[in-house]
């Protein structure tokens, strides 16, 4: 079970940090982890990703503002999310893979201009 958290309304340029706990999932045994998000009229889409070996991945509209992490030992990873845009506004999904992506219940993110 994933929880996700942290959402909230923020002014642009603004920061938010999400988390994600997991329970009854051992973090240590997933691989791959990621942060997606859906706006309103639009398909999902990746906003962060941490590759086997820690390489990491954010798609050029977040690069550079949004850190993704991890800590094992706590079965959580999170998503720092700076420099927010009005365009960031949707709702955020956490999910690790493990033969499949398991999916949390999104967390509302609303950035007004």
């Amino acid at each position: 079970q994933l929880q996700a958290s942290g959402g909230g309304l923020a002014q642009t340029g603004g920061s938010l940090k999400l988390s994600c706990a997991a329970s009854g999932i051992e973090f240590s045994r997933i691989k791959t982890v990621a942060w997606f998000r859906r706006a309103p009229g639009r398909l999902r889409e990746l906003v962060a990703q941490i590759y086997p070996g820690g390489d990491i991945n954010y798609p050029d509209g977040v690069k550079g503002r949004f850190i993704i992490s991890r800590v094992d030992d706590k079965n959580t990873m999170y998503l720092e999310m700076n420099n927010l845009k009005p365009e960031d506004t949707a709702v955020y999904y956490c999910a690790p893979y493990l033969n499949g992506w398991i999916w949390s219940r999104g967390t509302q993110v609303t950035v007004s201009s």
